[in-house]
């Protein structure tokens, strides 16, 4: 079965990596041309910033933690290596945009925005354009249409204005998980789940057809937490009620956009022409000239020096080491936490005499339970010489909690969903499939008398089901307890098995959002990245002098555009599972896949929960 599946899978990559190989040469050789006839005769200073400029942000690409910077600049290779906007940067954009004297204000177009699949993400943005606000610049917000997340954003601006035609959703937030069982079952095969937690619903799309009680729960309030909180800081900025917005969503009536004028919620229906004329009157702009608009990425190429930012040059260092995706054995990449990789950022920053603090930046469903021990351990050592804060993003849940839940101090934002301190181990029985699906048997010969196990062709025996229970249960005991330690509950166990009573009460594989992470113990703070930065300043007592460095270094971003070229085939399967919008789903299941064929114990939260 492995030789035809490794000899089908090279051949496959060869033809494909060959063909995107030289659609690559096309691409490279066409946007170098491209960019050079349209650079020819200007000014080749590309981050020279009018006077009465405005910031124009679109959100066209997804939002992600960071993003490498293009050796290739602004050229275009036709969407390839242009995963998405960094975090980091736009929030850095905003903070420049307000100091600088020749930004007027921001243009926030979000017709063509992506979905955010993390709240937490959305929150961020949405504080970084609340603290531009203060400076006394404007922001405009137009959009054909607004979604619930995409109309947060746009509350904060001073005028929301809405396409004639446009509509603008406004009934609520909803999960759909999807459930395999059935799928499993046609296909002859057999899940075999381990499990600690009532609420570990990893494994429930393998052996149920819906929810679980105990998962309905916990989905049903966190999802109630985010749209209370939606809904408080979008009354607070439109000053329309809470109850007010809520009967909205549910008399589904608010899609009509006269309607939404009448509630306040838009401020006026505009065609895009006539918001560009307003902008032009706003900045003073005389009427034979164009508003200066600047994009992002341009504008995020500006240095902070010219935009009225004090630069600090010191010598002190905040490390700030980015733990995003799922977490695996090995060197990982800018999306997955490979353990090698992060322990190694981890070391640097402990060894550097220089970086007087370390933030670990959290966005991570989890994944092995052995990798996400060999970062917990580097962490502790790092605890030892200097303070070690958290900060996290959309996911800190199960092994992404585990790796940080010895940090000094943990900050989440309100909409952050972490906790699921649980452990499952799955494997799968595929002889029935492979026998009656397609007339494939297997035979074999050991040397001892579990020589072939792990085996996907046979069923496991109730002596190896029972080994790994144990061992599940045992990797359970130790998160617990790690959490227990670090996070400073008491010791009482009651039940004289080895794990905190007040740890198990919270715990059991169970969800929880920021706000209710902080009533828990289970974080300390409720927060973004900067002010995570700023506690790590202040303990350590460097707060007036500071800079900060970004850990691992990201990859290369030409190996990295060469990687997605081969990974053509991959990318057109990510499409399709998005427009049917179960790539979520999908994510999962390759990633369960892939680890459980090295360890069939991990502490992983289902898949990255997009609710909209």
């Amino acid at each position: 079965m492995n030789f035809w599946k490794t000899v089908w899978a090279s051949l496959v990559g060869y033809l494909i990596g060959g063909i995107a190989l030289l659609f690559l040469t096309f691409l490279i050789i066409g946007g170098i041309v491209s960019a050079l006839v349209s650079s020819a005769g200007k000014d080749t200073d590309e981050v020279s910033i009018k006077e009465h400029s405005v910031l124009k942000i679109e959100l066209s690409k997804p939002v992600i933690e960071r993003v490498a910077e293009s050796p290739f600049g602004n050229i275009d290779f036709g969407g390839f290596g242009s995963s998405g906007i960094g975090l980091n940067t736009l929030l850095h954009s905003l903070e420049k945009a307000a100091s600088d004297k020749n930004i007027d204000g921001i243009y926030l177009n979000l017709s063509l925005a992506q979905e955010f699949s993390g709240s937490a993400t959305l929150e961020a943005i949405r504080n970084g354009l609340v603290k531009f606000k203060k400076s006394g610049k404007f922001i405009y917000a137009y959009a054909e249409g607004y979604s619930e997340k995409t109309y947060y954003l746009a509350s904060t601006a001073d005028s929301i204005f809405l396409f004639p035609k446009g509509m603008m959703e406004w009934n609520g937030f909803t999960y759909n998980g999807m459930f395999l069982k059935g799928t499993l079952a046609k296909l002859e095969v057999e899940p075999v789940i381990f499990k600690v937690g009532t609420f570990k619903s990893a494994v429930e799309p393998f052996i149920n057809d819906k929810m679980s009680d105990a998962n309905r729960l916990q989905v049903q309030t966190f999802l109630n937490d985010a749209w209370t909180h939606y809904l408080t800081n979008i009354s607070a900025s439109r000053k329309v009620s809470v109850e007010r917005l809520q009967s909205l969503a549910n008399e589904f009536t608010l899609l009509n956009a006269d309607k939404m004028v009448q509630e306040k919620l838009i401020d006026r229906l505009a065609y895009e022409d006539e918001i560009l004329n307003l902008i032009q009157n706003k900045t003073k702009t005389p009427a034979d000239k164009k508003v200066n608009f600047v994009d992002l990425k341009k504008y995020q190429k500006r240095k902070d020096s010219e935009a009225g930012l004090e630069v600090s040059t010191s010598k002190n260092k905040i490390a700030v080491i980015y733990a995003v995706g799922d977490i695996e054995s090995g060197e990982g990449d800018d999306e997955t936490i490979g353990s090698d990789r992060i322990a190694k950022a981890i070391r640097e920053a402990r060894k550097d005499e220089n970086v007087k603090a370390v933030v670990l930046r959290v966005n991570s469903p989890g994944g092995s339970s052995m990798a996400s021990d060999v970062i917990w351990r580097e962490i502790i050592l790092t605890k030892k010489v200097k303070p070690v804060v958290a900060s996290y993003g959309d996911l800190a849940a199960s092994g992404g909690y585990y790796i940080s839940a010895a940090c000094t101090k943990i900050y989440a934002e309100p909409t952050t969903l972490t906790g699921s301190i649980g452990v499952f181990g799955l494997m799968v029985n595929m002889e029935k499939m492979f026998k009656n699906k397609l007339g494939i048997t297997f035979d074999k010969a050991n040397t001892n008398s579990y020589s072939d196990f792990p085996n996907t062709t046979r069923p496991l025996t109730e002596y190896e089901k029972t080994k790994i229970q144990e061992s599940v249960n045992s990797v359970y005991i130790d998160f617990t307890n790690i959490v227990r330690d670090g996070r400073k509950f008491n010791t009482e166990d009651k039940n004289n098995d080895g794990i905190c009573d007040a740890v198990d009460n919270i715990a059991q594989g169970r969800v929880w959002t920021g706000i209710r992470a902080k009533e828990l113990g289970l974080v300390d703070e409720l927060g973004g990245l900067d002010d995570a930065i700023k506690a790590a300043a202040t303990m350590a007592k460097v707060q007036d002098d500071y800079r900060t460095v970004d850990l691992p270094k990201m990859k290369d971003p030409f190996e990295s555009l060469i990687n997605e070229m081969k990974g053509v085939d991959e990318a057109a399967a990510k499409a399709f599972a998005k427009e049917l919008r179960i790539e979520p789903e999908m994510k999962h299941l390759r990633t369960l896949l892939n680890q459980t064929t090295s360890s069939p114990v991990l502490m992983l939260y289902p898949y990255t929960v997009d609710f909209n």
